[in-house]
């Protein structure tokens, strides 16, 4: 028997509250969740339902209201800012459904911009921006700008800059949700791909389409995990069935 992975992250009855003057949102209520080291996870669920606080808490852009969150062995929701300002930036790849690139500067300083922040020579980051890009099928635009590029490819090179740094997870917050189906599509199979080369992916999404491509679906429902399904054992299911 293979031996499972090791648990990359937990989050243990994390809460989250919005206060206002005049309300209290209870945006996440009681999550417990374990990610293992290589799995691919979605998230899903209606609109309101917490996905989006959910990924803000898990890559640090957020802090849950109560309970812990555990990332590599290290717990890291009661961190300073500039402390989780650091993690963020050496364990955590994002991908935007915005692709969020910068518009004047080229493929290759959008992909090398996060490096730049981490005091490493200029030889490293330059292997680090071309793997990444040839990683993506992207090293052939290196030198264009984002409004050069369709969607499809500036979504490459969104997850071209995530991969650079090397983290420990990626981060997908409705990474097809501005593209059209050819487009989404590829952009699926190159999650998956990397996933078969053993990164550890989080998406968002609210097409059942694309969270089936996860090995486990996440639905959320008020704030609340309501059920998880691993797709191995709904595969199964159906074989039975059929």
């Amino acid at each position: 028997m293979v031996p499972a992975a090791p648990t990359l992250l937990s989050l243990n009855s994390v809460t989250k509250v919005f206060t206002t003057d005049e309300v209290e949102t209870h945006a996440l209520a009681g999550i417990e969740l374990n990610v293992r080291k290589g799995e691919y996870i979605s998230i899903s669920g209606p609109s309101g339902c917490g996905k989006s606080t959910l990924l803000a808490i898990l890559g640090l852009l957020d802090t849950p209201s109560d309970g812990s969150y555990v990332l590599n062995e290290t717990r890291v929701d009661q961190m300073k800012l500039s402390q989780r300002a650091r993690v963020r930036n050496r364990e955590i790849g994002f991908i935007f459904q915005a692709f969020n690139l910068i518009g004047d500067l080229t493929v290759y300083e959008n992909v090398e911009l996060p490096l730049t922040y981490r005091n490493m020579p200029a030889t490293e980051r330059k292997k680090l921006v071309k793997d990444a890009l040839e990683r993506v099928g992207m090293s052939h635009r290196i030198k264009h700008y984002p409004s050069q590029l369709s969607g499809g490819q500036q979504q490459r090179v969104a997850v071209a800059r995530a991969l650079a740094g090397r983290p420990s997870i990626l981060l997908a917050d409705e990474p097809t949700g501005n593209l059209d189906s050819v487009n989404g599509e590829a952009v699926m199979a190159l999650l998956s791909e990397l996933h078969q080369e053993g990164a550890t992916i989080c998406m968002v999404t609210h097409d059942p389409r694309y969270a089936r491509c996860a090995d486990r679906i996440i639905t959320l429902f008020d704030g609340r995990i309501i059920e998880e399904t691993t797709q191995k054992a709904e595969q199964i299911q159906k074989a039975a069935e059929a």
